[in-house]
């Protein structure tokens, strides 16, 4: 008979994604984007995260809660590799898989007390969704976890940055404290892989903005950047 287990979010983290589509595919890669980790009333005591200022990293398990879904594939397609090849989907990083479970490295910027929600923790380098569920917590030990001459399979030559061009009467549509994680989130191409068209205008939100984009020959230029009304 097969085991299931039950669990329950612990804490649920708020970013600057609210769409799935331009959130980062790994964490780190845009160092500024921040999340706010906000715990569920029976895990606000006091005592829960004595001597995690001690830290710089933190790991972070937590389930894609957009992509629940009743079947699995053996194999996706990881859009480093232009959404042309099939890999092992425990091969991959892809959200799509077995468990939608998710492990997401992120710094560390501190903890702060709120009074409607307790202890919260302040992290950047997300990569997650607006409202996603934590499931567990832990600290990330260099000695442990940090291995800089490991391998890295079939995304060993695949991590290409593109040139970002934002025209200065755009760029001043964008907060100053968001210039910097706007431009780094683009440099990372967030356009789907397998699409390609260079007449295309793409859009990805931020925050409160859809910044619209074009790209061609390795550049990305922003063409326009457009409020979301709450």
């Amino acid at each position: 008979m097969a085991e299931s287990y039950e669990f329950r979010p612990i804490a649920h983290i708020h970013t600057g994604f609210p769409e799935k589509f331009g959130i980062p595919r790994q964490s780190l890669l845009v160092p500024d984007a921040k999340g706010k980790i906000i715990f569920e009333p029976e895990f606000r005591h006091p005592d829960i995260l004595r001597g995690l200022e001690g830290f710089d990293y933190l790991w972070i398990s937590f389930v894609f809660s957009e992509n629940v879904r009743t079947k699995w594939n053996a194999t996706v397609t990881p859009p480093k590799l232009g959404g042309r090849e099939r890999k092992g989907v425990f091969a991959t990083r892809s959200p799509f898989r077995p468990n939608p479970l998710g492990l997401s490295c992120v710094k560390l910027e501190g903890v702060t007390y709120e009074e409607k929600y307790g202890n919260v923790i302040n992290v950047s380098g997300v990569d997650m969704l607006d409202g996603t569920p934590i499931l567990d917590i832990k600290p990330y030990i260099a000695y442990a976890d940090a291995h800089p001459e490991a391998r890295a399979g079939f995304v060993e030559d695949t991590r290409g940055e593109m040139e970002v061009v934002i025209p200065n009467e755009l760029q001043a549509l964008i907060p100053e404290d968001d210039r910097r994680t706007v431009h780094d989130l683009l440099k990372q191409d967030p356009r789907t892989a397998f699409i390609h068209d260079d007449d295309r205008i793409w859009g990805v939100t931020y925050k409160n903005m859809n910044i619209r984009f074009k790209a061609r020959d390795g550049v990305i230029t922003v063409c326009g950047i457009e409020p979301i009304l709450a």
